[in-house]
């Protein structure tokens, strides 16, 4: 099959700079709002047949308009969430943003062991997000767009690519940005890694610090 993992569109915390990792979590700010306006265009070819979102408000209100496109009802799958940033909840400094994204990176590689200060290790997050992708294969979609969020898609997608291309070193995905696997749980194979908005260059905000987008 093939699976589209977007994510979502900005957000004020990704304005500020801050992790964010609480559900239900905020929506999304205007240019958010435009992000998500472009993707039933950017999309209109991609043959897409089921909608997921996580159990965050910004994925939900991210998906709407293609939802709204295409005559598809959007399936909630809280497995999809953010990775949770635990005792750095709400932080905005160097030293705790490079602790969050230090650990997920750490996780890419392989070393599934280290934890996020008051939060999940490793184990704990590939299971849940796993599961949530063994949910969108079961139905039988051909093409699944799954919105999900900046850290974890990073986080899962980059073990993936870092399992058959070394040089993986965490790329960025701004807001609407895309990764775009094919295959089956077990042998996904990454066919495009797209980190700037879907709708085009002129929807990136080079101004927001974004700690969970950028490298």
């Amino acid at each position: 099959m093939r699976l589209l993992l977007i994510r979502h569109g900005q957000t004020p915390a990704n304005v500020r700079g801050i992790l964010e990792t609480t559900v239900p979590g905020p929506g999304l700010t205007d240019l958010g709002r435009e992000q998500a306006a472009a993707l039933p265009d950017a999309l209109a070819d991609r043959g897409i047949t089921r909608i997921f979102v996580s159990n965050m408000v910004r994925t939900s209100e991210t998906a709407a308009p293609l939802a709204a496109a295409l005559g598809l009802r959007p399936v909630v799958l809280p497995g999809l969430r953010e990775i949770e940033s635990g005792d750095l909840e709400g932080a905005r400094d160097r030293v705790s943003v490079d602790s969050y994204l230090s650990t997920f990176f750490a996780w890419i590689q392989g070393d599934r062991e280290q934890a996020i200060p008051g939060s999940s290790n490793g184990h704990e997050f590939f299971a849940r997000y796993d599961d949530a992708i063994a949910q969108v294969v079961a139905t039988g979609a051909s093409v699944a767009a799954v919105f999900s969020h900046g850290a974890a898609i990073r986080t899962w997608a980059g073990a993936t690519w870092a399992h058959t291309d070394e040089t993986f070193s965490g790329h960025a995905l701004s807001n609407t940005g895309i990764v775009e696997l094919d295959g089956v749980p077990g042998s996904w194979r990454v066919v495009e890694w797209e980190g700037v908005p879907l709708g085009g260059a002129e929807l990136l905000d080079p101004a927001a610090p974004d700690p969970t987008g950028r490298l």
